[in-house]
C-alpha cells in the first residue's frame, strides 16, 4: 500500500474513535477530520468544500424544511386523531409508525416517507409522555428496510438494475426485490418493535431556553363555525374526543354566557373559551377547524408584507395594561396586536379576553407583524419571554406540504426529476406560498448535521481518490473465492454493508457491484444473487448516522450520539445477514 492509501484508512480509523469517544460534538470531529485529510494532502484544496454542494446536504435541509410545513399543517393531528384510540402504549405506536413508514417506503424514496411521518413520531410521543428517540431511530432504520422491496424506494435498487442490464441486457424490475426486502422488512419491524428498549432512555434533542418554560393554563377564546367536527356535539363528547387534554371554561352564546354543562350541545356560533397547554390548544382549534379570536383582524398599514407571529411575554408592575381589558382598549386598533391568549397563575379564567382585565404577572400570547412586535411590547410594558415554539394564532395551510412533498416524491419515483431537485423545490414552494414562515424554516434546519455531511463527503471520499477502495476490494475478491457459495453472497453482503458508511449507500454499490458480478462470472454462477446481496448491504447502513440521509434526519431530533445507532442497528444488521443470505439465494438461485 502506499503512503497516501495507508494515511486515509489511518484518518478514517481516527475519525471514527472520536466518533465513539464522544469528547467533541460530531460536527467539530468532521471538521477535525476534514483539517486533518488537508493537511496530510489527501484531501485537496479544491475538493475540501465539495461536500457542501453534495446532493445528500441539499436533501436533509430540504427534508427537514418539509417535515416542519407539514408538522405546522395540522393533518398530523386529525391523522392521530384516528389512531391513538387503538396505539396507546409505546410498543403498538412504535409498531404503527414502524410500519407506516416501512411499507411507504416500498412506494417512494425512503427520505421521503421518512420526513411525513417524523412530525407524528414527535406528536405521538408528546401526546403519550413518550420520548421522541424512542420513535426516530427505528422509523430511520424501518424506511431503510422498506426501501428494499421495491426499484424505487432506494437508490442502490436503481444502480444494481443498472449494473445488471450491462451483463445480462436484463434490469431488475420493479417488483424483483420485493420477495427479499418484504421478508427482511417484515422480520426488522418484529425486532424494532421488542429491541428499540436498547436505546440509550436519556437522549433528546438539544433543549433550547424554551423548555424551560412550563406555562401551561392559558385561556384563548375561538368560534365554532360551519362545518366543523363539534357543531352538534355535547360538551362531553367534545372533551371526551380530545382526551380531555382542554377544558371549557365558559360558552358565549349570541353574545350572552351560558351555562357549561355536560349535555349542553354545541352550535355554530358559539364562542368556546378554552384553558389548557398551547400546544393541546392548538391542536384542538385546528382539528375542529375553530376561529381564534382576532386571527382574521386585518394587519396595520405600515406593517403590510411582515411575517405575521406569536409571542409569549409577562405584564410588569407598571405596564398600561394592568386593571384593563383588551377589549378597552382597543390593543388591534391602536396597537396593531392581537391578545390570543392569558395565563394567570393561581387562577382559572372563565371570561372572554376581551373583558379580562389584565394583572401585573400574567403572560399574554400577542400575535402581530414581527417586525412591529419588540417596539409594541415597549409601550405595552411587556417582556417578552425566553424564545420557544409557539404556533397558536399562526395561519396554517394543511394541505399545501403534503401535496408539495407527494410532487416531490412521485417526480422522483418516476426519475423525471433528481431526488435533490426534487425536494429543493418542495421546500421552496412551501416557503413561497405561505405554507411555512421562513423564520421557521431556517429554525427547522439541523445544522450541525449538514456541517458534519459537507465536512465528511471529502473525507470519505479519499478511500477512492487514493486507491484505497480498490486494493480493498481486491483482498475481498481473493477471500471470496475461498468460500462456499452462501458464504461469498454473505461476504459481499457484510463487505456492501460495512463500506456504506465512508462511501455513501450509491458509491458503494458503484464500487462493490462490478466486483460482486465479476466475481460470479470468474465462477461461473448467475449475477443476480450477489448484486441483489450489494442492493442489501448497500442500503442497510444501521451502525453510523452518516451511511444515509435517514440516520442522518434523525440525528439531531432525537438527540442521539454516534455511538446509539450500533446499539441498535448491529442486532439488526446481523439479523439482516443471517435472514438475507438465505432469502436472496431462494429467490435467486445461482
Amino acid at each position: 500500500m502506499t503512503l497516501p492509501q495507508i494515511e486515509s484508512i489511518a484518518l478514517l480509523a481516527g475519525m471514527m474513535a472520536l466518533f465513539l469517544s464522544g469528547r467533541f460534538r460530531y460536527d467539530v470531529v468532521a471538521i477535525i477530520a476534514l483539517l486533518a485529510g488537508l493537511a496530510l494532502g489527501i484531501v485537496s484544496p479544491k475538493a475540501a468544500f465539495s461536500g457542501f454542494s453534495d446532493d445528500i446536504v441539499i436533501i436533509v435541509g430540504a427534508a427537514l424544511v418539509i417535515s416542519a410545513a407539514v408538522q405546522r399543517s395540522g393533518l398530523i393531528e386529525a391523522a392521530l386523531a384516528r389512531i391513538t384510540p387503538y396505539a396507546r402504549h409505546t410498543r403498538s405506536q412504535l409498531l404503527v409508525l414502524t410500519a407506516a413508514v416501512g411499507f411507504g417506503s416500498a412506494l417512494v424514496k425512503n427520505i421521503g416517507a421518512l420526513a411525513m411521518l417524523m412530525p407524528a413520531a414527535f406528536q405521538l410521543a408528546k401526546r403519550s409522555g413518550t420520548n421522541p428517540s424512542v420513535f426516530l431511530m427505528p422509523m430511520a432504520f424501518a424506511s431503510l428496510l422498506g426501501g428494499l422491496m421495491t426499484l424505487v424506494g432506494t437508490s442502490p435498487n436503481i444502480i444494481v438494475s443498472r449494473v445488471r442490464q450491462e451483463m445480462t441486457g436484463e434490469p431488475f424490475h420493479m417488483f424483483d426485490y420485493l420477495p427479499v426486502g418484504a421478508g427482511l422488512t417484515l422480520l426488522g419491524l418484529a425486532f424494532l418493535t421488542l429491541g428499540y428498549r436498547l436505546l440509550p432512555s436519556d437522549r433528546r434533542a438539544a433543549p433550547t431556553m424554551g423548555d424551560a418554560l412550563d406555562i401551561t393554563g392559558y385561556v384563548t377564546e375561538a368560534e365554532l363555525r360551519e362545518g366543523s367536527p363539534a357543531v352538534g356535539e355535547t360538551v362531553r363528547a367534545f372533551l371526551d374526543r380530545h382526551e380531555r387534554a382542554v377544558t371549557i371554561a365558559s360558552l358565549l352564546r349570541v353574545g350572552v354566557r351560558t351555562p357549561v354543562q355536560a349535555e349542553t350541545e354545541l352550535r355554530a356560533g358559539d364562542t368556546l373559551i378554552l384553558g389548557g397547554a398551547p400546544d393541546m390548544l392548538e391542536r384542538v382549534i385546528a382539528t375542529d377547524k375553530l376561529a381564534l379570536a382576532g386571527q382574521d383582524r386585518p394587519l396595520p398599514e405600515d406593517a403590510k408584507g411582515d411575517d405575521v407571529g406569536v409571542i409569549e411575554a409577562v405584564v410588569t408592575t407598571d405596564s398600561p395594561l394592568i386593571g384593563q381589558s383588551a377589549g378597552r382598549l382597543r390593543l388591534q386598533a391602536r396597537y396593531g396586536v392581537n391578545l390570543i391568549a392569558i395565563s394567570r397563575a393561581g387562577e382559572r379564567l372563565a371570561t372572554a379576553l376581551g373583558d379580562t382585565a389584565l394583572r401585573g404577572g400574567d403572560v399574554v400570547v400577542l400575535q402581530g407583524p414581527l417586525g412591529l412586535l419588540p417596539e409594541r411590547l415597549r409601550d405595552l410594558g411587556c417582556l417578552p419571554l425566553a424564545e420557544r415554539v409557539l404556533r397558536l394564532g399562526s395561519a396554517r395551510n394543511g394541505l399545501l406540504p403534503v401535496a408539495a412533498l407527494a410532487l416531490a416524491m412521485v417526480a422522483t419515483a418516476s426519475g423525471a426529476v433528481p431526488v435533490a431537485v426534487a425536494f429543493f423545490a418542495a421546500a421552496g414552494a412551501v416557503l413561497i406560498l405561505g405554507a411555512l414562515p421562513v423564520r421557521e424554516a431556517y429554525q427547522a434546519v439541523e445544522w450541525p448535521i449538514l456541517v458534519m455531511l459537507g465536512a465528511l463527503i471529502p473525507v470519505s471520499d479519499t478511500l477512492r481518490t487514493t486507491g484505497a477502495s480498490g486494493i480493498i476490494a481486491d483482498q475481498l475478491a481473493l477471500l471470496a473465492r475461498a468460500l462456499p457459495v452462501w458464504g461469498a453472497v454473505g461476504l459481499i453482503l457484510v463487505a456492501a454493508m460495512a463500506v456504506t458508511p465512508f462511501l455513501n449507500n450509491a458509491a458503494t454499490v458503484l464500487v462493490m457491484a462490478p466486483i460482486a458480478a465479476t466475481f460470479a462470472h470468474e465462477l461461473g454462477y448467475r449475477p443476480d444473487a450477489f448484486l441483489m446481496a450489494t442492493a442489501v448491504g448497500a442500503g442497510c447502513d444501521f451502525l453510523t448516522p452518516i451511511g444515509h440521509q435517514c440516520n442522518t434526519l434523525v440525528m439531531g431530533p432525537g438527540g442521539y450520539r454516534f455511538g446509539d445507532y450500533a446499539r441498535l442497528g448491529a442486532p439488526l444488521s446481523l439479523l439482516v445477514v443471517l435472514a438475507g443470505v438465505p432469502l436472496i439465494l431462494w429467490t435467486w438461485p445461482i
